[in-house]
C-alpha cells in the first residue's frame, strides 16, 4: 500500500488537478480487477463484464458526445521507408498524393494511400496565390499538424518552404526539425538542383531526418526557370536531371520527385538510381506517381484554379460540380423554409418539460417567445 500511495502522490505532481480523480480511479479500477484475477472462484463471465469498465476508464475516446472522438493509432499499420523500399524492390508501384488539411488526410488514409506530402503548393491551391513562394513556414506547420492528425497509416511528408532552407546547413536542419517536431511528419521534401540545396540535403539527413528529393520543373526555382517549364527537353537539361537525382541518393535521399520532365528522361533517372522515383508529369515508367488532392478530384472548377491546374493531371472526379450543386440546392432549400426539416431537428423536449419552459417564459414576461415555442413544439410535432 505504502508503494501504491507514492505512485498516487507521484501521479498528483506530474498531472494537472483536475485529472487526479480520474487516475485515483484508474488505480481503483486496476486494484479491483487484479482482486478478480488473483481469485479463482470468480467465474471468467465475471471477469468479462469487470474488463470493459477498465477499458473503458483508459480510453480518450468521448462515450457520449454529439460528435466521435480521435481514432486510435495503429503502429503496425503505418507505412514506413522500409515498406516503401521493399515495394519498389518489389516492383510494386508506390502511391503518393499531396494533401492539406484533415477532411483530405482522412480521404487518403481510408484509400490506403502510401505517402502523404504536405505541399507548399498548398499556396496555390489552399491560399490562391499565383505560385508557391509566399507560404511561410508557420502556415506550412499549421497544414502539417492538421494532416497528421487524420493520416494515420500513410508516411507524411513536408515540404520545406522557400526561403527556411537556403541560408545555410544549420537553417536548413532547424526548418526540418521543427516539420517533424511541431508538424508531426516523418520526413521532409526539399527541391534540389543547386550545390547549396544538395548540402542541405545532406546535413539533414546526417541529422537524422528522412529526405525525399525534388528535380525537374522545381516550382520554388521559377525566378530562374522563367515560369512553371518543363525540363529536361534538350540533352544538356535531360542529363542535368539524371546527374541531380543521383547527386540527392548519394546525399541520402530515399527518393525524388520527378516533375515535368519527358518519359524517356524519367526512365532514364528511375534505371539509374537505386531509390523509388515519383513522378508527377513525368510519364509512367516512375517507381510511383503524386498529384495534387483537389486537381485529382476535379474540386474546384473557378477561374483561378483552372489557371493553375496543370496539363498532365487527369481529373478522377469532377466533385466540384458536385460541390456547386449541393450548395445550391441548400440555399434553395434554407431560402423555401424546407431545411431543416423535423429529421434534421433531433434533440427533443418532454411535454411535461416544454410546458414548463412556456410557463417560466410567462413568468419573465416573454409572452410572444412563449406563444412562438408552443407554435414551434406544435409544427414540430405535427409534421413527424
Amino acid at each position: 500500500m505504502a508503494e501504491q500511495h507514492v505512485s498516487l502522490k507521484r501521479v498528483q505532481v506530474a498531472q494537472p488537478k483536475h485529472l487526479f480523480k480520474q487516475t485515483q480511479l484508474l488505480v481503483t479500477l486496476t486494484q479491483h480487477y487484479s482482486r478478480i484475477l488473483n481469485n479463482s472462484n470468480m467465474s471468467f463471465s465475471r471477469i468479462n463484464r469487470a474488463r470493459p469498465l477498465l477499458v473503458r476508464c483508459m480510453s480518450n475516446i468521448p462515450e457520449n458526445s454529439v460528435y466521435g472522438g480521435p481514432k486510435p493509432q495503429n503502429p503496425n499499420q503505418r507505412v514506413t521507408l522500409t515498406h516503401l523500399r521493399q515495394k519498389h524492390k518489389n516492383g510494386e508501384p508506390i502511391t503518393m498524393v499531396t494533401a492539406y488539411d484533415y477532411p483530405s488526410a482522412v480521404h487518403l488514409d481510408s484509400a490506403g494511400i502510401d505517402i502523404c506530402l504536405v505541399g507548399d503548393s498548398a499556396a496555390m491551391v489552399v491560399h490562391g496565390h499565383d505560385t508557391t513562394l509566399p507560404i511561410t513556414l508557420e502556415e506550412m506547420l499549421v497544414h502539417c499538424r492538421a494532416v497528421a492528425r487524420g493520416a494515420k497509416r500513410p508516411l507524411l511528408v513536408g515540404d520545406l518552404p522557400f526561403g527556411t532552407y537556403e541560408s545555410s546547413t544549420n537553417q536548413a536542419v532547424d526548418t526540418a526539425v521543427r516539420i517533424l517536431k511541431e508538424g508531426g511528419m516523418d520526413a521532409i521534401k526539399l527541391e534540389g538542383g543547386s550545390p547549396s540545396r544538395i548540402t542541405a540535403a545532406r546535413g539533414i539527413v546526417e541529422a537524422g531526418i528522412a529526405v525525399m528529393g525534388h528535380v525537374g520543373l522545381t516550382p520554388q526555382a521559377i525566378s530562374v526557370l522563367g515560369g512553371f517549364r518543363p525540363q529536361g527537353k534538350n540533352v544538356t537539361s535531360a542529363v542535368k536531371v539524371v546527374e541531380t537525382a543521383l547527386a540527392l541518393q548519394e546525399v541520402g535521399c530515399f527518393s525524388v520527385v520527378l516533375e515535368c520532365v519527358p518519359p524517356p528522361v524519367a526512365a532514364a533517372a528511375t534505371s539509374a538510381l537505386q531509390i523509388p522515383t515519383i513522378g508527377i508529369g513525368a510519364g509512367p515508367f516512375c517507381s510511383g506517381q503524386v498529384l495534387v488532392y483537389h486537381d485529382l478530384l476535379g474540386m474546384m472548377q473557378h477561374p483561378h484554379h483552372a489557371k493553375v491546374t496543370p496539363k498532365f493531371c487527369k481529373q478522377f472526379a469532377r466533385v466540384g460540380d458536385v460541390i456547386n450543386k449541393a450548395l445550391l440546392e441548400y440555399k434553395e432549400e434554407v431560402t423555401n423554409g424546407s431545411f431543416p426539416g423535423p429529421s434534421h431537428s433531433p434533440y427533443k423536449m418532454s411535454s411535461s418539460d416544454c410546458n414548463g419552459f412556456f410557463n417560466e417564459l410567462q413568468k419573465l414576461g416573454f409572452d410572444k417567445a412563449a406563444a412562438v415555442a408552443a407554435e414551434a413544439a406544435e409544427k414540430i410535432d405535427t409534421a413527424k
